[in-house]
Protein backbone atom coordinates (compact mmCIF):
# COMPACT_ATOMS: atom_id res chain seq x y z
CA UNK A 1 0.00 0.00 0.00
CA UNK A 2 2.57 2.18 1.18
CA UNK A 3 4.82 1.85 -2.54
CA UNK A 4 1.83 3.57 -4.29
CA UNK A 5 2.58 6.49 -2.20
CA UNK A 6 5.78 7.26 -3.70
CA UNK A 7 7.17 10.45 -4.88
CA UNK A 8 7.51 8.51 -8.39
CA UNK A 9 3.84 7.66 -8.92
CA UNK A 10 3.07 11.39 -8.43
CA UNK A 11 1.59 13.32 -11.66
CA UNK A 12 3.99 16.57 -12.08
CA UNK A 13 1.45 19.01 -11.29
CA UNK A 14 1.65 17.24 -7.94
CA UNK A 15 5.06 17.33 -7.48
CA UNK A 16 5.30 20.85 -9.10
CA UNK A 17 2.64 21.82 -6.65
CA UNK A 18 4.72 20.37 -3.74
CA UNK A 19 8.05 21.43 -4.69
CA UNK A 20 6.20 25.01 -5.04
CA UNK A 21 4.35 24.22 -1.59
CA UNK A 22 7.81 23.01 0.62
CA UNK A 23 10.22 26.42 -1.41
CA UNK A 24 7.29 28.59 -0.28
CA UNK A 25 7.47 26.80 3.08
CA UNK A 26 10.95 26.72 3.49
CA UNK A 27 11.48 31.06 2.33
CA UNK A 28 8.83 31.36 5.25
CA UNK A 29 10.64 29.46 7.63
CA UNK A 30 13.17 31.09 7.54
CA UNK A 31 11.94 34.48 7.23
CA UNK A 32 10.29 33.84 10.66
CA UNK A 33 13.58 31.98 12.45
CA UNK A 34 15.35 35.31 11.13
CA UNK A 35 12.79 37.75 12.30
CA UNK A 36 12.59 36.12 15.63
CA UNK A 37 16.63 35.81 16.44
CA UNK A 38 16.91 39.50 15.77
CA UNK A 39 13.92 40.47 17.77
CA UNK A 40 15.23 38.13 20.51
CA UNK A 41 19.14 39.70 20.48
CA UNK A 42 17.01 43.29 20.22
CA UNK A 43 14.99 42.24 23.53
CA UNK A 44 17.92 41.13 25.19
CA UNK A 45 20.02 43.40 24.75
CA UNK A 46 17.45 45.83 25.98
CA UNK A 47 17.55 43.86 28.67
CA UNK A 48 20.97 43.77 29.14
CA UNK A 49 20.98 47.60 29.28
CA UNK A 50 17.94 47.97 31.67
CA UNK A 51 20.33 45.48 34.32
CA UNK A 52 23.24 47.31 33.71
CA UNK A 53 21.68 50.55 34.88
CA UNK A 54 19.67 48.75 37.58
CA UNK A 55 22.68 47.07 38.52
CA UNK A 56 24.31 50.23 38.79
CA UNK A 57 21.85 51.96 40.23
CA UNK A 58 22.15 49.30 43.23
CA UNK A 59 25.53 49.11 43.49
CA UNK A 60 25.40 52.59 44.10
CA UNK A 61 22.86 52.59 46.58
CA UNK A 62 23.94 49.83 48.31
CA UNK A 63 25.64 50.90 52.06
CA UNK A 64 24.07 54.42 51.68
CA UNK A 65 22.21 55.22 54.73
CA UNK A 66 18.72 55.55 54.16
CA UNK A 67 17.23 58.89 53.22
CA UNK A 68 16.05 61.24 55.61
CA UNK A 69 12.11 60.78 56.10
CA UNK A 70 9.98 62.76 53.54
CA UNK A 71 7.62 65.71 54.75
CA UNK A 72 4.33 65.33 55.91
CA UNK A 73 2.63 67.26 53.07
CA UNK A 74 4.67 64.79 50.77
CA UNK A 75 4.22 61.66 52.46
CA UNK A 76 0.26 60.90 52.20
CA UNK A 77 -0.01 57.11 52.00
CA UNK A 78 3.66 56.61 51.25
CA UNK A 79 5.63 54.12 53.10
CA UNK A 80 9.23 55.61 53.24
CA UNK A 81 12.37 52.88 52.03
CA UNK A 82 13.55 50.56 52.98
CA UNK A 83 10.70 49.04 53.97
CA UNK A 84 11.24 45.06 55.92
CA UNK A 85 11.66 42.06 53.82
CA UNK A 86 13.64 39.49 52.81
CA UNK A 87 16.97 41.02 50.68
CA UNK A 88 19.02 43.51 50.60
CA UNK A 89 17.27 47.31 51.11
CA UNK A 90 18.34 48.47 47.78
CA UNK A 91 15.39 46.63 45.92
CA UNK A 92 12.84 49.28 47.90
CA UNK A 93 14.88 52.05 45.84
CA UNK A 94 12.69 54.17 43.30
CA UNK A 95 12.81 52.71 40.00
CA UNK A 96 13.82 49.07 40.64
CA UNK A 97 11.85 46.84 37.90
CA UNK A 98 9.19 44.67 39.23
CA UNK A 99 10.47 41.07 39.52
CA UNK A 100 13.78 41.81 39.88
CA UNK A 101 15.94 39.17 42.22
CA UNK A 102 18.92 40.36 44.33
CA UNK A 103 21.70 38.99 45.92
CA UNK A 104 24.95 39.87 48.34
CA UNK A 105 27.76 37.93 48.69
CA UNK A 106 30.27 38.62 51.07
CA UNK A 107 33.64 36.92 51.78
CA UNK A 108 31.70 34.04 49.15
CA UNK A 109 29.24 33.56 51.29
CA UNK A 110 25.04 34.79 50.06
CA UNK A 111 24.25 37.08 52.81
CA UNK A 112 21.00 38.42 51.49
CA UNK A 113 19.39 37.69 48.68
CA UNK A 114 15.44 38.10 47.68
CA UNK A 115 12.78 39.12 45.50
CA UNK A 116 10.65 42.21 44.67
CA UNK A 117 7.32 41.05 43.74
CA UNK A 118 3.96 43.06 43.00
CA UNK A 119 3.24 45.94 44.84
CA UNK A 120 7.08 46.90 45.19
CA UNK A 121 6.85 44.15 48.47
CA UNK A 122 10.22 41.76 48.68
CA UNK A 123 9.89 38.13 49.21
CA UNK A 124 11.74 35.06 48.80
CA UNK A 125 13.71 33.23 46.58
CA UNK A 126 13.96 29.56 47.52
CA UNK A 127 17.47 27.68 48.13
CA UNK A 128 18.48 26.52 45.22
CA UNK A 129 17.52 29.90 43.57
CA UNK A 130 19.82 31.36 46.06
CA UNK A 131 22.64 28.80 44.90
CA UNK A 132 22.05 29.64 41.70
CA UNK A 133 22.78 33.10 42.48
CA UNK A 134 26.13 32.46 43.84
CA UNK A 135 27.05 30.56 40.95
CA UNK A 136 27.49 33.79 39.44
CA UNK A 137 30.97 35.12 40.11
CA UNK A 138 32.28 37.42 36.75
CA UNK A 139 31.90 40.70 37.54
CA UNK A 140 30.05 42.76 34.85
CA UNK A 141 29.54 39.92 32.89
CA UNK A 142 25.76 38.71 31.45
CA UNK A 143 24.75 35.48 31.59
CA UNK A 144 21.49 33.76 31.29
CA UNK A 145 20.15 31.25 33.88
CA UNK A 146 17.10 29.39 34.81
CA UNK A 147 16.38 30.28 38.42
CA UNK A 148 14.57 27.58 40.39
CA UNK A 149 10.63 28.46 40.67
CA UNK A 150 11.67 32.13 38.53
CA UNK A 151 11.75 30.98 35.23
CA UNK A 152 14.64 32.72 33.55
CA UNK A 153 16.63 35.16 34.20
CA UNK A 154 19.61 37.46 32.86
CA UNK A 155 22.29 38.00 36.09
CA UNK A 156 25.08 40.35 36.16
CA UNK A 157 27.33 40.85 39.14
CA UNK A 158 28.46 44.20 39.80
CA UNK A 159 30.93 44.87 43.20
CA UNK A 160 29.28 47.60 45.49
CA UNK A 161 31.85 50.85 45.88
CA UNK A 162 31.22 51.30 49.41
CA UNK A 163 31.85 47.65 50.94
CA UNK A 164 33.01 46.42 48.30
CA UNK A 165 31.09 43.57 48.47
CA UNK A 166 29.49 41.48 45.66
CA UNK A 167 25.56 42.14 44.07
CA UNK A 168 24.31 39.53 41.83
CA UNK A 169 21.09 41.57 39.75
CA UNK A 170 18.73 39.76 37.74
CA UNK A 171 16.37 40.59 35.89
CA UNK A 172 13.15 38.33 34.24
CA UNK A 173 12.64 37.49 30.79
CA UNK A 174 9.54 36.60 30.79
CA UNK A 175 8.48 39.69 28.57
CA UNK A 176 10.89 38.81 26.34
CA UNK A 177 9.57 34.98 26.11
CA UNK A 178 6.23 36.25 26.03
CA UNK A 179 6.96 38.31 23.03
CA UNK A 180 8.74 35.86 21.06
CA UNK A 181 5.75 33.67 21.61
CA UNK A 182 3.13 35.67 20.23
CA UNK A 183 5.38 36.78 17.37
CA UNK A 184 6.15 32.99 16.57
CA UNK A 185 2.25 32.43 16.70
CA UNK A 186 1.91 35.21 14.14
CA UNK A 187 4.54 33.66 11.69
CA UNK A 188 2.68 30.42 12.26
CA UNK A 189 -0.74 31.79 10.97
CA UNK A 190 0.43 33.86 8.40
CA UNK A 191 2.60 30.84 6.97
CA UNK A 192 -0.58 28.94 7.28
CA UNK A 193 -2.74 31.62 5.50
CA UNK A 194 0.52 31.72 3.14
CA UNK A 195 0.40 27.99 1.93
CA UNK A 196 -3.67 28.29 1.69
CA UNK A 197 -3.19 30.88 -0.62
CA UNK A 198 -0.01 29.51 -2.56
CA UNK A 199 -2.08 25.85 -2.86
CA UNK A 200 -4.83 27.71 -4.25
CA UNK A 201 -2.65 30.03 -6.42
CA UNK A 202 -0.22 27.01 -7.96
CA UNK A 203 -2.88 24.67 -8.55
CA UNK A 204 -4.28 27.68 -10.98
CA UNK A 205 -0.65 28.20 -12.14
CA UNK A 206 0.34 24.72 -13.00
CA UNK A 207 -3.22 23.80 -14.56
CA UNK A 208 -2.93 26.78 -16.62
CA UNK A 209 0.92 25.90 -17.58
CA UNK A 210 0.55 22.53 -17.89
CA UNK A 211 -2.69 22.74 -19.93
CA UNK A 212 -0.80 22.18 -23.84
CA UNK A 213 0.85 18.82 -22.20
CA UNK A 214 -2.73 17.97 -21.07
CA UNK A 215 -3.75 17.97 -24.58
CA UNK A 216 -0.71 16.66 -26.08
CA UNK A 217 -1.44 13.55 -23.37
CA UNK A 218 -5.29 13.35 -24.77
CA UNK A 219 -3.92 13.38 -28.15
CA UNK A 220 -1.61 10.07 -27.86
CA UNK A 221 -4.17 8.64 -25.56
CA UNK A 222 -6.83 9.01 -28.18
CA UNK A 223 -4.21 7.28 -30.92
CA UNK A 224 -3.67 4.84 -28.30
CA UNK A 225 -7.43 3.69 -27.96
CA UNK A 226 -7.45 3.42 -31.50
CA UNK A 227 -7.46 0.01 -33.12
CA UNK A 228 -3.91 -0.40 -35.14
CA UNK A 229 -3.63 -3.86 -34.76
CA UNK A 230 -5.38 -4.88 -37.60
CA UNK A 231 -7.38 -3.29 -40.45
CA UNK A 232 -7.65 -0.16 -42.18
CA UNK A 233 -6.36 2.50 -40.18
CA UNK A 234 -6.70 6.10 -40.20
CA UNK A 235 -4.49 8.64 -37.77
CA UNK A 236 -6.87 11.76 -37.84
CA UNK A 237 -5.85 12.76 -34.43
CA UNK A 238 -2.95 14.94 -34.33
CA UNK A 239 -1.41 17.58 -31.86
CA UNK A 240 -2.88 21.39 -32.69
CA UNK A 241 -0.91 24.04 -34.23
CA UNK A 242 -0.88 25.89 -30.93
CA UNK A 243 0.45 22.91 -28.79
CA UNK A 244 3.28 22.33 -31.29
CA UNK A 245 5.26 25.41 -30.84
CA UNK A 246 9.10 24.82 -31.69
CA UNK A 247 10.32 27.41 -28.97
CA UNK A 248 8.83 26.06 -25.56
CA UNK A 249 9.16 22.13 -24.38
CA UNK A 250 5.96 21.22 -24.94
CA UNK A 251 5.74 22.18 -28.19
CA UNK A 252 8.86 20.52 -29.36
CA UNK A 253 6.82 17.47 -27.58
CA UNK A 254 3.92 18.11 -29.94
CA UNK A 255 6.12 18.45 -32.88
CA UNK A 256 7.48 15.26 -32.48
CA UNK A 257 4.33 13.30 -31.41
CA UNK A 258 3.02 14.35 -34.62
CA UNK A 259 6.38 13.28 -36.52
CA UNK A 260 5.86 9.86 -34.91
CA UNK A 261 2.40 9.82 -36.03
CA UNK A 262 2.76 10.87 -39.59
CA UNK A 263 5.69 7.90 -39.96
CA UNK A 264 2.94 5.26 -38.03
CA UNK A 265 0.44 5.92 -40.53
CA UNK A 266 2.58 5.25 -43.13
CA UNK A 267 4.08 2.34 -41.76
CA UNK A 268 0.00 1.11 -41.37
CA UNK A 269 -0.85 2.01 -44.53
CA UNK A 270 2.26 0.09 -46.11
CA UNK A 271 1.30 -2.87 -43.81
CA UNK A 272 -2.66 -2.77 -44.75
CA UNK A 273 -1.51 -2.75 -48.54
CA UNK A 274 0.62 -5.29 -47.85
CA UNK A 275 -1.96 -7.47 -45.68
CA UNK A 276 -4.68 -6.40 -48.00
CA UNK A 277 -2.82 -7.94 -51.01
CA UNK A 278 -1.78 -11.05 -48.84
CA UNK A 279 -5.44 -11.89 -48.16
CA UNK A 280 -6.98 -11.56 -51.33
CA UNK A 281 -3.80 -13.62 -53.03
CA UNK A 282 -5.48 -16.20 -50.17
CA UNK A 283 -8.99 -15.59 -51.00
CA UNK A 284 -8.03 -15.79 -54.59
CA UNK A 285 -6.13 -19.19 -54.33
CA UNK A 286 -8.12 -20.74 -52.19
CA UNK A 287 -11.26 -20.08 -54.41
CA UNK A 288 -9.54 -21.20 -57.09
CA UNK A 289 -7.87 -24.92 -55.61
CA UNK A 290 -11.29 -25.84 -54.90
CA UNK A 291 -12.44 -26.48 -58.50
CA UNK A 292 -9.38 -28.55 -58.97
CA UNK A 293 -9.29 -30.18 -55.79
CA UNK A 294 -12.95 -31.25 -56.74
CA UNK A 295 -12.20 -32.96 -59.61
CA UNK A 296 -9.62 -34.88 -57.79
CA UNK A 297 -11.82 -36.61 -55.34
CA UNK A 298 -14.18 -37.13 -57.99
CA UNK A 299 -11.76 -38.77 -59.98
CA UNK A 300 -10.33 -40.15 -57.26
CA UNK A 301 -14.01 -41.33 -55.90
CA UNK A 302 -14.32 -42.93 -59.73
CA UNK A 303 -10.96 -44.93 -59.35
CA UNK A 304 -11.64 -46.64 -56.41
CA UNK A 305 -14.82 -47.90 -57.70
CA UNK A 306 -12.49 -50.27 -59.76
CA UNK A 307 -10.11 -50.89 -56.81
CA UNK A 308 -10.45 -54.87 -57.56
CA UNK A 309 -9.05 -54.36 -60.79
CA UNK A 310 -5.74 -52.89 -60.16
CA UNK A 311 -3.30 -53.82 -58.46
CA UNK A 312 -3.07 -53.25 -54.22
CA UNK A 313 -0.44 -50.75 -54.01
CA UNK A 314 -1.94 -48.66 -56.79
CA UNK A 315 -5.69 -48.94 -54.83
CA UNK A 316 -3.82 -48.22 -51.62
CA UNK A 317 -2.34 -44.67 -53.14
CA UNK A 318 -5.33 -43.43 -54.76
CA UNK A 319 -6.91 -43.77 -51.39
CA UNK A 320 -4.19 -41.34 -50.20
CA UNK A 321 -4.77 -39.53 -52.81
CA UNK A 322 -8.66 -38.98 -51.87
CA UNK A 323 -7.68 -38.59 -48.46
CA UNK A 324 -5.13 -35.99 -48.50
CA UNK A 325 -7.34 -34.09 -51.08
CA UNK A 326 -9.97 -34.45 -48.80
CA UNK A 327 -7.26 -32.80 -45.75
CA UNK A 328 -6.64 -30.04 -48.51
CA UNK A 329 -10.08 -29.39 -49.18
CA UNK A 330 -10.64 -28.74 -45.28
CA UNK A 331 -7.75 -26.83 -45.89
CA UNK A 332 -8.60 -23.97 -48.35
CA UNK A 333 -12.04 -23.85 -46.67
CA UNK A 334 -10.67 -22.86 -43.59
CA UNK A 335 -8.12 -20.46 -45.41
CA UNK A 336 -10.88 -18.89 -47.53
CA UNK A 337 -13.62 -18.36 -44.54
CA UNK A 338 -10.52 -16.19 -42.76
CA UNK A 339 -9.50 -14.25 -46.21
CA UNK A 340 -14.11 -13.42 -45.55
CA UNK A 341 -13.40 -12.78 -42.00
CA UNK A 342 -10.56 -11.07 -42.86
CA UNK A 343 -12.12 -8.85 -45.39
CA UNK A 344 -14.85 -7.74 -43.30
CA UNK A 345 -17.57 -9.37 -44.76
CA UNK A 346 -21.02 -9.24 -42.55
CA UNK A 347 -21.70 -12.72 -41.19
CA UNK A 348 -25.51 -13.39 -40.71
CA UNK A 349 -27.05 -12.25 -37.24
CA UNK A 350 -29.81 -13.73 -35.76
CA UNK A 351 -30.94 -14.59 -32.12
CA UNK A 352 -28.86 -17.74 -31.06
CA UNK A 353 -29.18 -20.34 -28.38
CA UNK A 354 -26.29 -20.93 -26.80
CA UNK A 355 -27.55 -23.60 -24.48
CA UNK A 356 -28.94 -25.80 -27.78
CA UNK A 357 -25.71 -24.70 -29.77
CA UNK A 358 -23.92 -26.46 -26.69
CA UNK A 359 -25.63 -29.31 -26.23
CA UNK A 360 -25.41 -29.75 -30.23
CA UNK A 361 -21.68 -29.58 -29.82
CA UNK A 362 -21.00 -31.98 -27.38
CA UNK A 363 -23.05 -34.56 -28.68
CA UNK A 364 -20.88 -34.63 -31.61
CA UNK A 365 -17.93 -34.29 -30.08
CA UNK A 366 -18.87 -37.22 -27.85
CA UNK A 367 -19.63 -39.46 -30.82
CA UNK A 368 -16.49 -38.30 -32.48
CA UNK A 369 -14.12 -39.07 -29.52
CA UNK A 370 -15.89 -41.56 -27.51
CA UNK A 371 -12.49 -42.66 -25.13
CA UNK A 372 -13.06 -38.70 -23.90
CA UNK A 373 -15.14 -38.12 -20.98
CA UNK A 374 -17.56 -34.88 -22.26
CA UNK A 375 -19.24 -33.60 -19.28
CA UNK A 376 -21.79 -30.54 -20.57
CA UNK A 377 -22.86 -27.74 -17.83
CA UNK A 378 -25.37 -25.15 -19.56
CA UNK A 379 -28.28 -23.40 -17.95
CA UNK A 380 -31.86 -24.72 -17.88
CA UNK A 381 -33.09 -21.33 -19.38
CA UNK A 382 -31.99 -20.34 -23.15
CA UNK A 383 -28.89 -17.97 -23.26
CA UNK A 384 -29.21 -15.96 -26.81
CA UNK A 385 -26.76 -14.17 -28.69
CA UNK A 386 -27.32 -12.16 -32.04
CA UNK A 387 -24.82 -13.50 -34.55
CA UNK A 388 -24.63 -16.81 -37.29
CA UNK A 389 -25.27 -20.02 -35.39
CA UNK A 390 -22.93 -21.49 -37.77
CA UNK A 391 -20.24 -19.74 -37.39
CA UNK A 392 -20.38 -20.00 -33.74
CA UNK A 393 -21.21 -23.73 -34.05
CA UNK A 394 -17.90 -24.01 -35.53
CA UNK A 395 -16.12 -21.97 -32.78
CA UNK A 396 -17.60 -24.41 -30.36
CA UNK A 397 -16.57 -27.13 -32.37
CA UNK A 398 -13.10 -26.14 -32.95
CA UNK A 399 -12.41 -25.76 -29.64
CA UNK A 400 -13.90 -29.29 -28.82
CA UNK A 401 -11.75 -30.75 -31.47
CA UNK A 402 -8.60 -29.30 -30.22
CA UNK A 403 -8.90 -30.95 -27.00
CA UNK A 404 -9.65 -34.29 -29.02
CA UNK A 405 -6.49 -33.71 -31.03
CA UNK A 406 -3.76 -32.45 -28.46
CA UNK A 407 -4.80 -34.68 -25.07
CA UNK A 408 -3.84 -37.94 -24.86
CA UNK A 409 -7.55 -40.57 -24.25
CA UNK A 410 -9.27 -40.63 -21.36
CA UNK A 411 -9.18 -36.79 -20.57
CA UNK A 412 -12.14 -35.51 -19.04
CA UNK A 413 -13.60 -32.81 -20.81
CA UNK A 414 -15.87 -29.59 -19.58
CA UNK A 415 -18.27 -27.58 -21.86
CA UNK A 416 -19.96 -24.89 -19.41
CA UNK A 417 -22.00 -21.65 -20.70
CA UNK A 418 -22.83 -18.88 -17.64
CA UNK A 419 -25.31 -16.20 -18.30
CA UNK A 420 -24.03 -12.47 -16.38
CA UNK A 421 -26.19 -9.33 -17.28
CA UNK A 422 -24.47 -8.06 -20.21
CA UNK A 423 -22.71 -11.01 -21.85
CA UNK A 424 -22.53 -14.75 -22.19
CA UNK A 425 -19.54 -16.69 -21.06
CA UNK A 426 -18.76 -20.20 -22.67
CA UNK A 427 -15.93 -21.96 -21.83
CA UNK A 428 -13.73 -25.35 -22.73
CA UNK A 429 -11.86 -26.75 -20.05
CA UNK A 430 -10.06 -30.08 -19.74
CA UNK A 431 -7.19 -32.01 -17.59
CA UNK A 432 -4.90 -32.42 -20.32
CA UNK A 433 -0.95 -32.15 -20.16
CA UNK A 434 -1.32 -28.41 -20.50
CA UNK A 435 0.20 -25.49 -22.80
CA UNK A 436 3.63 -24.72 -22.67
CA UNK A 437 4.25 -21.19 -20.99
CA UNK A 438 5.86 -19.88 -24.00
CA UNK A 439 3.59 -21.22 -26.39
CA UNK A 440 0.33 -19.62 -25.23
CA UNK A 441 0.79 -16.09 -26.34
CA UNK A 442 0.70 -18.15 -30.07
CA UNK A 443 -2.29 -20.66 -30.12
CA UNK A 444 -4.68 -18.26 -32.26
CA UNK A 445 -1.77 -17.44 -34.86
CA UNK A 446 -2.55 -19.13 -37.98
CA UNK A 447 -0.67 -22.67 -38.63
CA UNK A 448 0.66 -22.31 -34.63
CA UNK A 449 2.49 -25.43 -33.82
CA UNK A 450 3.06 -27.09 -30.33
CA UNK A 451 5.04 -29.16 -28.54
CA UNK A 452 4.95 -32.62 -28.45
CA UNK A 453 2.83 -32.79 -25.54
CA UNK A 454 -0.20 -31.26 -27.56
CA UNK A 455 1.50 -32.47 -30.97
CA UNK A 456 -0.69 -32.31 -34.09
CA UNK A 457 -2.72 -35.88 -35.61
CA UNK A 458 -6.13 -36.82 -37.11
CA UNK A 459 -5.11 -34.54 -39.53
CA UNK A 460 -5.37 -31.22 -37.69
CA UNK A 461 -4.81 -27.97 -40.02
CA UNK A 462 -3.63 -25.60 -36.98
CA UNK A 463 -6.46 -23.26 -38.18
CA UNK A 464 -8.91 -24.45 -35.91
CA UNK A 465 -7.99 -21.77 -33.05
CA UNK A 466 -7.24 -18.95 -35.64
CA UNK A 467 -10.88 -19.48 -37.20
CA UNK A 468 -12.14 -19.40 -33.63
CA UNK A 469 -10.57 -15.85 -32.59
CA UNK A 470 -11.91 -14.70 -35.71
CA UNK A 471 -14.95 -15.40 -35.58
CA UNK A 472 -15.58 -14.13 -31.99
CA UNK A 473 -13.69 -11.21 -32.81
CA UNK A 474 -16.50 -10.51 -36.02
CA UNK A 475 -19.23 -11.17 -32.69
CA UNK A 476 -17.77 -7.87 -30.86
CA UNK A 477 -16.20 -10.90 -28.56
CA UNK A 478 -13.06 -11.77 -26.81
CA UNK A 479 -11.28 -15.52 -26.66
CA UNK A 480 -8.36 -15.80 -24.17
CA UNK A 481 -6.43 -18.88 -22.99
CA UNK A 482 -5.15 -20.01 -19.03
CA UNK A 483 -3.42 -23.03 -18.65
CA UNK A 484 -1.05 -24.37 -16.19
CA UNK A 485 0.20 -28.50 -16.28
CA UNK A 486 -2.85 -30.59 -15.97
CA UNK A 487 -5.18 -27.87 -16.48
CA UNK A 488 -6.29 -25.76 -19.76
CA UNK A 489 -8.89 -23.65 -20.03
CA UNK A 490 -10.80 -21.52 -23.10
CA UNK A 491 -13.10 -18.79 -22.39
CA UNK A 492 -15.48 -16.95 -25.00
CA UNK A 493 -17.33 -14.09 -24.01
CA UNK A 494 -19.98 -12.59 -26.38
CA UNK A 495 -22.55 -10.21 -26.02
CA UNK A 496 -26.17 -11.39 -25.09
CA UNK A 497 -28.89 -10.55 -26.97
CA UNK A 498 -32.70 -10.24 -25.98
CA UNK A 499 -34.39 -13.80 -25.74
CA UNK A 500 -36.81 -14.35 -28.48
Amino acid sequence: MFSNLRASTWSLSARLLIGQLCLLLVVCLGIGAATILGLYQYLVSEVDHQLRETAHRSAVIYGQPPPPPLPATWRDNRQPWPRPGPGPEFLDAPGQPIGMVAAVITNGTISGAGLLGPGGVRGEVSPAAVAQLGQVTGIRQTVTRDLDGLGTYRLVAIRSRLTGETLVIGLSMENVEATLLRVALVFGVVTVIALAVGTTAGILINRRALAPLTRVAATAGEVANLPLDRGEVALPVRVAELDANPHTEVGRLGLALNRMLDHISTALSTRQASESRVRQFVADASHELRTPLAAIRGYTELAQRNRDQVPADVAHAMGRVESEAVRMTHLVEDLLLLARLDSGRPLESEPVDLSRLSADVASDAHVAGPEYQWNLDVPTDPVYVTGDDARLHQVVANLLANVRTHTPPGTTVTLSLQAEPDEAVLRVADDGPGIPTELQSEVFERFARGDTSRSRKGGSTGLGLAIASAVVRAHSGSIELRSAPGWTEFTVRLPRAAES
